[in-house]
Protein backbone atom coordinates (compact mmCIF):
# COMPACT_ATOMS: atom_id res chain seq x y z
CA UNK A 1 0.00 0.00 0.00
CA UNK A 2 1.17 3.53 -0.77
CA UNK A 3 0.67 6.40 1.68
CA UNK A 4 0.91 10.15 1.22
CA UNK A 5 2.81 12.25 3.72
CA UNK A 6 -0.52 13.29 5.27
CA UNK A 7 -1.67 9.70 5.69
CA UNK A 8 1.61 8.51 7.15
CA UNK A 9 1.82 11.48 9.50
CA UNK A 10 -1.64 10.60 10.88
CA UNK A 11 -0.65 6.95 11.32
CA UNK A 12 2.45 7.98 13.26
CA UNK A 13 0.85 10.97 15.01
CA UNK A 14 3.61 13.31 13.83
CA UNK A 15 3.50 16.50 11.81
CA UNK A 16 4.14 16.25 8.06
CA UNK A 17 6.99 18.74 8.60
CA UNK A 18 8.65 16.15 10.87
CA UNK A 19 8.58 13.61 8.05
CA UNK A 20 10.00 16.18 5.64
CA UNK A 21 12.77 16.87 8.15
CA UNK A 22 13.52 13.14 8.46
CA UNK A 23 13.72 12.92 4.67
CA UNK A 24 16.02 15.95 4.52
CA UNK A 25 18.27 14.43 7.22
CA UNK A 26 18.50 11.13 5.34
CA UNK A 27 16.53 9.06 7.84
CA UNK A 28 14.24 7.67 5.16
CA UNK A 29 16.64 7.20 2.25
CA UNK A 30 14.45 5.01 0.06
CA UNK A 31 11.22 6.99 0.10
CA UNK A 32 9.96 7.27 -3.46
CA UNK A 33 8.47 10.30 -5.14
CA UNK A 34 5.76 10.61 -7.73
CA UNK A 35 6.32 12.34 -11.06
CA UNK A 36 5.11 15.52 -9.32
CA UNK A 37 7.70 15.13 -6.53
CA UNK A 38 5.20 14.01 -3.90
CA UNK A 39 6.63 11.59 -1.35
CA UNK A 40 5.07 8.13 -1.56
CA UNK A 41 5.53 5.93 1.52
CA UNK A 42 5.18 2.15 1.53
CA UNK A 43 4.82 -0.39 4.35
CA UNK A 44 8.59 -0.72 4.74
CA UNK A 45 8.89 3.07 5.07
CA UNK A 46 6.13 2.97 7.71
CA UNK A 47 8.00 0.27 9.63
CA UNK A 48 11.22 2.27 9.48
CA UNK A 49 9.46 5.45 10.59
CA UNK A 50 7.91 3.61 13.55
CA UNK A 51 11.41 2.59 14.64
CA UNK A 52 12.72 6.13 14.14
CA UNK A 53 9.87 7.49 16.29
CA UNK A 54 10.58 4.85 18.93
CA UNK A 55 14.28 5.74 19.06
CA UNK A 56 13.48 9.44 19.14
CA UNK A 57 11.02 8.99 22.03
CA UNK A 58 13.68 7.11 23.98
CA UNK A 59 15.90 10.18 23.77
CA UNK A 60 18.25 9.11 21.00
CA UNK A 61 19.55 12.17 19.13
CA UNK A 62 18.74 12.49 15.42
CA UNK A 63 22.46 12.26 14.58
CA UNK A 64 22.65 8.82 16.27
CA UNK A 65 19.41 7.71 14.60
CA UNK A 66 20.97 8.72 11.27
CA UNK A 67 24.02 6.60 12.06
CA UNK A 68 21.75 3.64 12.85
CA UNK A 69 19.85 4.15 9.56
CA UNK A 70 23.16 4.33 7.68
CA UNK A 71 24.13 0.98 9.25
CA UNK A 72 20.80 -0.46 8.08
CA UNK A 73 21.43 0.79 4.56
CA UNK A 74 24.85 -0.90 4.57
CA UNK A 75 23.13 -4.23 5.16
CA UNK A 76 24.19 -7.42 6.85
CA UNK A 77 27.78 -6.29 7.34
CA UNK A 78 26.49 -3.92 10.04
CA UNK A 79 24.18 -6.30 11.94
CA UNK A 80 26.50 -6.38 14.99
CA UNK A 81 26.72 -2.57 15.08
CA UNK A 82 22.95 -2.24 14.74
CA UNK A 83 22.47 -4.74 17.55
CA UNK A 84 24.91 -2.82 19.73
CA UNK A 85 23.06 0.46 19.12
CA UNK A 86 19.68 -1.10 19.93
CA UNK A 87 21.02 -2.86 23.04
CA UNK A 88 22.59 0.37 24.28
CA UNK A 89 19.34 2.27 23.78
CA UNK A 90 17.41 -0.54 25.47
CA UNK A 91 19.66 -0.25 28.55
CA UNK A 92 19.15 3.51 28.52
CA UNK A 93 15.36 3.04 28.47
CA UNK A 94 15.51 0.57 31.36
CA UNK A 95 17.49 3.14 33.39
CA UNK A 96 14.93 5.82 32.50
CA UNK A 97 12.15 3.48 33.61
CA UNK A 98 13.85 2.96 36.99
CA UNK A 99 14.08 6.72 37.44
CA UNK A 100 10.45 7.17 36.40
CA UNK A 101 9.36 4.41 38.81
CA UNK A 102 11.22 6.16 41.61
CA UNK A 103 9.45 9.43 40.77
CA UNK A 104 6.09 7.66 40.64
CA UNK A 105 6.77 6.05 44.03
CA UNK A 106 7.41 9.49 45.50
CA UNK A 107 4.30 10.98 43.92
CA UNK A 108 2.15 8.07 45.14
CA UNK A 109 3.48 8.49 48.67
CA UNK A 110 3.01 12.26 48.59
CA UNK A 111 -0.55 11.81 47.31
CA UNK A 112 -1.29 9.63 50.35
CA UNK A 113 0.59 12.08 52.62
CA UNK A 114 -1.42 15.11 51.48
CA UNK A 115 -4.74 13.26 51.40
CA UNK A 116 -4.15 12.25 55.00
CA UNK A 117 -3.09 15.79 55.94
CA UNK A 118 -6.11 17.26 54.17
CA UNK A 119 -8.49 15.00 56.12
CA UNK A 120 -6.81 16.02 59.38
CA UNK A 121 -6.57 19.67 58.37
CA UNK A 122 -2.84 19.76 59.05
CA UNK A 123 0.45 18.20 57.98
CA UNK A 124 1.23 17.83 61.69
CA UNK A 125 -0.79 14.61 61.55
CA UNK A 126 2.41 13.04 60.21
CA UNK A 127 4.62 14.22 63.10
CA UNK A 128 5.89 11.18 64.91
CA UNK A 129 4.06 8.81 62.59
CA UNK A 130 5.21 5.20 62.80
CA UNK A 131 5.92 3.00 59.80
CA UNK A 132 3.06 0.76 60.90
CA UNK A 133 0.68 3.74 60.44
CA UNK A 134 1.66 4.08 56.78
CA UNK A 135 0.08 1.84 54.12
CA UNK A 136 2.41 -1.04 53.24
CA UNK A 137 2.78 0.01 49.60
CA UNK A 138 4.73 3.12 50.74
CA UNK A 139 7.12 1.34 53.14
CA UNK A 140 9.70 0.80 50.41
CA UNK A 141 9.70 4.51 49.55
CA UNK A 142 9.96 5.55 53.21
CA UNK A 143 12.81 3.14 53.89
CA UNK A 144 14.69 4.47 50.86
CA UNK A 145 14.00 8.03 52.05
CA UNK A 146 15.38 7.27 55.54
CA UNK A 147 18.71 6.28 54.01
CA UNK A 148 18.89 9.60 52.16
CA UNK A 149 17.76 11.76 55.12
CA UNK A 150 19.23 15.24 55.06
CA UNK A 151 19.16 18.23 57.39
CA UNK A 152 15.72 18.80 58.89
CA UNK A 153 13.89 22.00 57.97
CA UNK A 154 10.72 23.58 59.30
CA UNK A 155 8.97 23.28 55.93
CA UNK A 156 6.71 20.28 55.52
CA UNK A 157 6.98 18.89 52.02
Amino acid sequence: MIYTIGEISKKLNVAPSTLRYYDKEGLIPFVERSANGIRMFNEQDLSGLELIECLKKTGMPIKEIKHFIDCCVEGDSKIQERLSIIESQRISVMEQMKEMQSMLDMLNYKTWYYQTAEKAGTCAVHDGIQLSDVPAEYHKYIEKKKHKKTENTSIKY
